[in-house]
């Protein structure tokens, strides 16, 4: 049987899990912490007793997703054994591509909030995406030799936006195409597409 404490830790578990659905599904203003106590199946009281406002569980929501991209990456290219800068890069794009086809809600967390010049925005860049801009930048040289530095911010976006999409909107593409992003082949696919883009 679990402790008490154990007990507490899996509810916030669960609560936080339930909060990246519905944050990345619904956005900010139309989840609502009675919804995300039905998801993570606890009383709507535990929300409060965990976190002190819808703000800071958006915030822990948040951080679990970027967390685990941060590690997923890290770990990745740490394995990797080469010391050529565009197989690097490559394969940094193609293990992003790959967390994203198994996270949608990276994506729709990001275009949520990035439509906003608010205080949640800015905390998601400062917090996460500029160390993640600024890691992406060490790829400039990668992208070849005739890449202009100014172009950078939009290759930026080509990865974050290509890179993502057609797995944030699934359903859209299935329909579309009879393509499924989900299907282990496709990912792959996709990420060799997006990392030869970017880095040709």
């Amino acid at each position: 049987m679990k402790s008490r404490a154990q007990q507490r830790v899996d509810t916030r578990e669960r609560i936080i899990e339930a909060a990246i659905g519905a944050f990345a599904e619904l956005g900010f203003q139309g989840a609502s912490t009675r919804r995300i106590a039905s998801r993570a199946d606890a009383n709507q009281g535990l929300i409060t007793y965990h976190f002190r406002t819808k703000d800071e569980l958006w915030r822990a929501a948040a951080d679990r997703v970027f967390g685990m991209l941060k590690t997923t990456l890290g770990e990745r290219l740490a394995q990797l054994e080469s010391d050529d800068p565009r197989t690097f890069a490559r394969e940094a794009i193609r293990e992003y591509v790959r967390f994203s086809a198994a996270h949608p809600e990276l994506f729709r967390l990001m275009v949520d909030e990035g439509k906003s010049s608010e205080g949640r925005m800015r905390w998601l860049v400062d917090t996460h995406l500029k160390p993640l801009y600024e890691g992406f930048l060490q790829f400039g040289e990668s992208f070849g030799p005739d890449m202009d530095e100014s172009l950078l911010p939009h290759a930026y976006y080509v990865l974050a936006g290509a890179g993502s999409l057609i797995f944030a909107v699934r359903p859209e593409c299935r329909y579309l195409t009879g393509v499924d992003p989900a299907d282990e082949r496709v990912v792959e696919l996709h990420a060799e597409f997006i990392a030869r883009l970017l880095v040709p």
